[in-house]
């Protein structure tokens, strides 16, 4: 008997992806090249708002209200400031007189409106109570992207000096705009930080320039695809422009991991002497099943925000779903093309090389490369050992520590974004500031009750004698009536959205009326969209836990590690929600990270961080747990099995979440503190998840359950069997891997 080797195994899609891998290549070259042009322009079609409830009765008021009284629900405020002369000097009511002239002249601007022509009743509220300044408020007309463009035409005309006045442009319309345009000018300066950075760490990663651009092409192929899905979006429904900084970030991030999982087990396999195309079809064999369930897990996190009707939080699912589907497309697709083609000159740095054939082998930077992975796997392995030699005391320590960093998020408040959002020198910030500093009652911040239906004199009368005497209510307008049409301002005595103002709405809906009322207004915007969130939260979860559940179990075959899976991802997100609330509600190092704290987080932004952190905290648990899983079926052996897969797994999982930290500390950057909190509070989940949970909660646990960590009962066992997967592709590897490839023939 004599023995041969084996010809190499190459599955199906291996050879389906690496058949052509040159004109591979050269197709999705194209197809970028078009994707630029299809997704340009992508961020002037996207909205600023999306936070409310569009069927919530708010929503319907607000919509009414602009459709029956459109002159009387200002978005344009101009702030006319007299200096130390009187709003009432005749020189200043003059001046004033004439910006109002000549701002009803605009196109697209109706309603205006000032101080120095308003009702008795009205004039106290747009009179600052130093009587230093006074406001002009007006309608600009259209859809979003029309309003911004009236905005760019008049503003130019209107702020500045004006003889004895100074004019500061401001009101919701130009609180939205500048918030879009700050976040574009954010993003393009969040990439020029990231992308260089992510290079600079790729290549510390690899020891190659090579394998160290693979990455980012997988990830500029994820972003610039993600922009043609979200322009073809807004063609049939509303999309946030905030959804443009998590493609950035989830493009850059994911593509980096998938690529890092792959570009090191492709480098493995040929450092124990394979040849590149049986090691890429090993490769996706084992790196290749862990990273498309990895998408899957995080698809799945990110598509629970589908579940919530505002268009903010649904613009984020859209943006995710698309970006981590392109990532792992690209990373399962594109990147084994070009290993083939690189084969062993993935370790080079000469990128001259990149297309030429050869086969010559760099044994001395193998044998480096070689040396340096297993110093690295070897303080791996000893603080596996570690951590499992004093299991009880870092499973305790670890949670407690997680739940006391947690603690803060017990005191949120919930609140809505406004124009604190943008920085405090931004025009439209200091012109709404001013407006809650100086004017009475603070103009803006009330609330509409909307009355539908036939009604006499007296009866609104009698109507607007009870709202006012309600406790919390400082002074009743109106109603002004159209047709069978009214509605009334009530002006809280406290803040626009605090608890007295939400407690208020529910008052005011609980009144009765002899016609149909609907209360709009910010703290009725807010009480709805808590309502909306709360009503589908449930769900949500219901939703990401039990597909998690699923997945997992398909990748392990395990009862136990899916339900230590969500319950450790879900304790690993405590920091992140406690640091978001000790930071940007109740202001601690706001100088520091240069933000104005509103004293409360904005409704749909923990839903949203969730959502986003547990599907990358998964994605982490999917690469450690598949390492686990495969050594524990080649060996039996459980104890064994944690210490491998945190030692092939742990170095990379840190690397991965420092480069995806990076990422999100650059979209941090941010001068909107909405964006600023998404991406540093995602910045430290995710290096907590990977230093913390991954590297000591994790073998810590698994070494407490022992054995029984993978049992299962029989018919889930045999489901598994028959649909389930692995990064062993669900066949058990013999004990000695040199003898994989062999099989005796006859002498």
């Amino acid at each position: 008997m004599t023995e041969v080797n084996r010809p190499p195994r190459v599955g199906g899609w291996t050879r389906f992806v690496t058949a052509r891998p040159r004109l591979s290549l050269l197709v999705a070259l194209v197809i970028t090249a078009l994707a630029v042009l299809a997704g340009s322009g992508v961020a002037d079609r996207l909205g600023s708002g999306g936070w409310e409830d569009p069927d919530a009765e708010s929503t319907y008021a607000t919509k009414a209200l602009e459709r029956e009284f459109p002159a009387s629900q200002p978005n344009l405020l101009l702030l006319v400031d007299a200096g130390d002369a009187s709003v009432d000097d005749p020189a200043v009511a003059a001046e004033a007189r004439r910006l109002v002239a000549r701002l009803a002249g605009e196109k697209g601007v109706i309603g205006v409106g000032s101080y120095w022509q308003a009702a008795p009743s009205a004039a106290p509220a747009l009179r600052a109570e130093d009587g230093h300044e006074a406001l002009i408020a007006a309608r600009i007309t259209g859809e979003e992207k029309q309003m911004g463009e009236t905005l760019d035409r008049i503003a130019p005309e209107f702020r500045g000096a004006h003889g004895p006045v100074e004019v500061s442009v401001g009101g919701p319309v130009a609180v939205r705009h500048e918030m879009q345009t700050t976040i574009q000018e954010d993003l393009i300066r969040a990439e020029v930080i990231a992308l260089p950075v992510t290079l600079v760490l790729l290549v510390m990663v690899f020891g190659s320039a090579v394998a160290a651009l693979l990455p980012l092409g997988i990830g500029i192929v994820a972003i610039l695809g993600t922009n043609v899905v979200l322009r073809g979006l807004t063609e049939f429904t509303d999309v946030s422009v905030f959804a443009m900084n998590l493609t950035t970030a989830l493009g850059l991030g994911l593509a980096v991991d998938y690529a890092l999982f792959i570009v090191r087990r492709f480098r493995e396999e040929l450092a124990s002497g394979a040849e590149p195309l049986p090691a890429v079809g090993t490769t996706l064999r084992t790196a290749g099943r862990t990273v498309l369930f990895s998408a899957l897990t995080v698809a799945v996190s990110l598509a629970a925000m589908l579940l919530f009707p505002q268009y903010f939080l649904r613009s984020f699912a859209y943006a995710g779903i698309a970006v981590v589907l392109l990532a792992a497309a690209a990373a399962l697709i594109l990147l084994p093309a070009a290993l083939v083609l690189l084969g062993h000159r993935v370790n080079a740095l000469d990128l001259r090389r990149l297309f030429r054939r050869g086969r010559a082998k760099d044994a001395a930077q193998q044998d480096s490369g070689q040396a340096a992975g297993a110093t690295e796997g070897r303080a791996w392995a000893r603080t596996a050992s570690l951590v499992m030699r004093r299991a009880p005391f870092f499973a305790l320590g670890t949670t407690a520590v997680l739940v006391l960093l947690g603690l803060p998020f017990l005191g949120v408040k919930f609140g809505t974004a406004d124009d604190r959002q943008l920085p405090s020198s931004a025009e439209s910030h200091v012109v709404q500031q001013h407006i809650r500093d100086g004017f009475p009652g603070s103009p803006g911040g009330g609330l509409e009750v909307l009355a539908e239906g036939q009604a006499t004199q007296a009866q609104y009368a009698d109507y607007k004698e009870r709202i006012a005497a309600l406790p919390e209510v400082l002074r009743v307008d109106g109603p002004l009536v159209k047709g069978e049409s009214a509605y009334f301002t009530v002006l809280p005595k406290g803040e626009a959205v605090d608890d007295p103002a939400q407690g208020l709405v529910d008052d005011l809906r609980a009144t009765e009326a002899p016609f149909d009322t609907k209360v709009t207004g910010a703290a009725a915007v807010l009480v709805d969209s808590k309502d909306a969130i709360g009503e589908r939260l449930p769900l949500a979860a219901a939703f990401i836990t039990i597909v998690t559940l699923l997945l997992v179990f398909l990748l392990t075959g395990s009862v136990l590690i899916p339900i230590q899976a969500v319950v450790l991802n879900a304790l690993s997100l405590t920091a992140m929600f406690g640091a978001v609330v000790w930071v940007f509600q109740d202001g601690h190092l706001s100088g520091l990270l240069g933000f104005t704290s509103p004293g409360s987080i904005e409704t749909t932004l923990p839903v949203l961080m969730f959502c986003v952190a547990f599907g990358l905290s998964m994605d982490y648990g999917v690469f450690l747990l598949s390492r686990i899983k495969e050594e524990y079926d080649a060996t039996g052996d459980h104890d064994q099995a944690v210490r491998h897969g945190l030692q092939r797994t742990g170095g990379l999982i840190t690397a991965a979440a420092v480069i995806l930290a990076v990422v999100m500390v650059a979209i941090g950057t941010s001068r909107v503190t909405n964006t600023k909190m998404l991406g540093l509070g995602i910045a430290l989940a995710v290096v907590m998840d990977a230093m913390i949970v991954r590297s000591l909660l994790v073998p810590a646990v698994m070494r407490l359950t022992g054995r029984a960590t993978w049992w299962a009962p029989g018919p889930l066992r045999r489901l598994h069997d028959r649909f389930g997967l692995s990064e062993s592709g669900g066949e058990p590897e013999p004990a000695d891997a040199q003898e994989r490839d062999k099989v005796a023939v006859p002498g």
